[in-house]
């Protein structure tokens, strides 16, 4: 499936040079951690002005399961990024669809966006014929992240300390 529509909204494959409008969601929630009071997930500092994590966005953007999705005729709202597990997860004990990366603007027009894309997630699952997808996501502050996993159907599967940053690690099946 090259694309995939919905209403306005649009979801194909993503390349580098969708990087740009990736970091400025990264950057636009990265300020809105700050205004909250809550740097744990990503830091306090844009994306865009950190080389490293710049160089991280290209690649995602670049992977084969990298995908964006855009308002018609309008920007990139969000970025979704399937693959192989992260290498500081458990193995997995079967094939497997692992989320690597979901990012959503926080603009009004993208509510719902998150959703809908890990709606999209599951139908790529299915047409690989895998049927255990896994995700993980930071696991501190308010918990609101996980929470959302688990709205999505997502159980959790272990809590990880990646270098002091609290992991949770969900699952489920499709």
């Amino acid at each position: 499936m090259a694309n995939a529509e919905s209403d306005s909204l649009i979801i194909r494959r993503a390349s580098a040079a969708d990087a740009p409008a990736v970091l400025s969601i990264f950057d636009e929630i990265i300020a809105w951690f700050a205004e909250i009071q809550n740097p744990g997930q990503w830091g306090a500092e844009p994306w865009s002005s950190q080389p490293r994590q710049v160089a991280r966005v290209v690649e995602a953007c670049s992977l084969p399961g990298a995908w964006v999705a855009e308002q018609r005729g309008g920007p990139i709202r969000a970025a979704l990024v399937l693959g192989e597990a992260m290498p500081y997860v458990p193995a997995a004990m079967a094939p497997e669809i692992y989320v690597r990366l979901l990012v959503a603007s926080r603009h009004s027009s993208a509510r719902g966006i998150g959703r809908r894309l890990m709606a999209f997630a599951e139908d790529q699952a299915r047409l690989a014929e895998v049927k255990r997808m896994r995700v993980d996501c930071y696991g501190g502050g308010s918990g609101a992240l996980v929470r959302f996993y688990e709205s999505c159907g997502y159980e959790r599967i272990a809590a990880l300390d990646i270098d002091g940053w609290p992991c949770q690690l969900l699952g489920r099946d499709v």
